[in-house]
């Protein structure tokens, strides 16, 4: 594990590459996390330049993932999650969230990035109702056809699919198309759940969001696209959006009165829940 002057982790799992950024550990590192390299934190202080609160977009996710799941576990009744771009093991993961208010419910996590995919599968796989599984959550048809989650999961029963601080990092103009695979492939009552980088298309707001896409994009991770509202929306297809509907992360259901003004960076992340009718 690394420590604030460390340049990596001391152990190193097989294939991976301390001289390229990683996303998932770059989202460790702005959680403060300890399983990130040099490399990773470069990137954070990079955009750091043109938004000194660019941590405050992991936390904004972070704690929208949690609350959602929240949500879809007590009030939606789901008790299947499909987790695409699981990320590294933080607390409050989705199956330490949801098996909280129901033991019997189901998580998959889906990643491929190889220090996840080590640390991941022995932290995350707590019981047999955790599991881990190595995949290209970019590519629906390897997705919805592996063996493995097929058999974890019963998809002739509503599932939660969460791609949550996920698409951004996918710089094609397809993902409404893709999403809708994962749609077509679960049936009706089952769940989407999204956050993304968002470009508000105020003047004030805009800028602040292409600073930060060109640092993301031009540094050693060479992703972090802000869309705008029109472009995630077009990610739910088909799907009855739920109360209210797609919202800063921040908005969606907080869990108390707001106290403090929102700064810019905290403005430049939406999520949403659709559910399939």
């Amino acid at each position: 594990m690394t420590g604030a002057t460390a340049p990596y982790p001391s152990a190193v799992p097989v294939g991976v590459d301390p001289t390229r950024a990683s996303i998932a550990r770059v989202y460790d590192a702005a959680l403060n996390g300890k399983d990130n390299y040099e490399i990773d934190r470069q990137v954070l202080a990079q955009v750091r330049t043109v938004a000194p609160q660019v941590n405050d977009l992991a936390w904004a996710n972070r704690d929208f993932l949690i609350r959602s799941c929240r949500f879809l576990a007590i009030q939606a009744g789901i008790d299947q999650f499909l987790d695409l771009g699981s990320g590294l093991p933080t607390a409050e993961n989705t199956h330490q969230v949801v098996q909280r208010v129901n033991p019997e419910a189901k998580v998959l996590y889906v990643d491929n990035d190889p220090v996840v995919l080590a640390h991941g599968r022995a932290l995350l796989e707590e019981n047999e109702r955790t599991h881990f599984v190595a995949a290209d959550i970019f590519q629906p048809d390897e997705i919805l056809g592996h063996p493995e989650i097929r058999d974890f999961l019963d998809f002739e029963r509503p599932i939660a699919i969460l791609h949550v601080g996920t698409w951004h990092h996918y710089l094609g103009d397809d993902g409404g198309d893709k999403m809708a695979a994962y749609v077509d492939a679960v049936v009706p009552g089952s769940y989407v759940t999204i956050a993304h980088f968002f470009d508000p298309e105020t003047p004030e707001h805009s800028e602040l969001a292409r600073k930060m896409e060109d640092k993301f994009v031009h540094s050693p991770m060479g992703s972090g696209k802000f869309r705008t509202r029109e472009q995630i929306q077009a990610l739910f297809p088909g799907l009855e959006m739920v109360e209210p509907g797609l919202v800063l992360c921040d908005d969606w259901w907080p869990d108390g009165p707001r106290l403090q003004p929102l700064n810019l960076v905290r403005q430049c992340i939406v999520g949403g829940v659709g559910r399939k009718p």
